[in-house]
């Protein structure tokens, strides 16, 4: 069955539904363990249910970065410099200049990390410039129900990353800062006082603040990636629904989203290095 044959036996309802929903493997309400067949089944599965799909289009760009890189690594030549070698070196080179640019502390992890984080978000964004019907045709011909192909339009994998950068967030705050140092950056500002006892008054009206301002990070630089790969699959599905007529608003509307799957990379990975960077700031 081709693709659209297989989106004209569905409604536009059911279409979007469809192609929306993960691979969703959890314990069913019966007790037993498999793959979820509706959305509705999926969120009855709760928050131990793994999106499968997910996961395998996650690790397979991240192996792709890694075996990429390791062999440009491996095979690197002064005199001889191959295409993919000009093109690893060129993405080392930008981000390598982000990071002497934005942060200000000295910690070897910075740069690999925002290395990682920059090519990894890039190479899953890509996928959303796949024809949205091809893969899952394929899969169905596999006897696979639902696939999804842009992790970071899962919700999961943003925020994951997100968590992961905040955790480091506050591990090197306590490091370079200590204890008392990183409880005196929420209480202590931003309003100041050189009375002791107006200063103590204001610790609770500090701490809410820079609380909220702290928990926002991770929330900022996760749901940013997730809404604008959600908004451009979205659109793609929409498209799609045309049939035939789709391939020009297709490929025009592809020709814009490369930049939104390049800047939200980007964006990601510099607010990563920005946010580390207030971490190791003593001031």
């Amino acid at each position: 069955m081709s693709a659209e044959g297989h989106a004209a036996e569905l409604t536009p309802s059911e279409y979007i539904q469809h192609h929306l929903l993960n691979l969703t493997y959890g314990q069913h309400a019966d007790g037993t363990w498999g793959i979820a067949h509706s959305a509705a089944e999926a969120k009855a599965m709760g928050f131990w249910a793994i999106h499968l799909d997910t996961m395998f289009w996650t690790l397979l760009t991240g192996a792709l970065f890694f075996l990429s890189f390791w062999r440009v690594a491996k095979t690197a030549s002064v005199t001889k410099p191959g295409l993919m070698q000009n093109i690893v070196e060129s993405v080392v080179v930008f981000v390598d200049d982000s990071v002497r640019e934005t942060f200000h502390g000295k910690n070897a992890l910075i740069a690999p990390l925002a290395l990682t984080l920059f090519v990894w978000i890039l190479l899953q964004n890509t996928m959303d410039l796949i024809p949205v019907d091809w893969l899952p045709w394929a899969s169905g011909l596999m006897g696979i129900s639902h696939m999804r192909v842009v992790p970071t339009a899962d919700v999961n994998v943003p925020m994951g990353m997100s968590i992961a950068v905040f955790i480091l967030v506050l591990y090197y705050s306590v490091k370079i800062k200590g204890v008392g140092g990183f409880v005196g950056e929420l209480t202590l500002n931003p309003f100041s006082a050189p009375n002791k006892f107006v200063q103590a008054l204001f610790v609770p009206f500090n701490f809410i603040l820079e609380g909220v301002s702290l928990l926002a990070k991770p929330l900022s630089l996760g749901l940013r990636l997730f809404g604008n790969m959600y908004a451009g699959e979205l659109i793609f599905i929409l498209i799609a629904m045309l049939g035939l007529f789709q391939m020009p608003i297709h490929l025009v509307w592809a020709v814009f989203h490369i930049l939104i799957i390049i800047l939200q990379a980007f964006i990601f990975m510099m607010l990563t290095i920005v946010y580390l960077s207030l971490a190791h700031e003593t001031h």
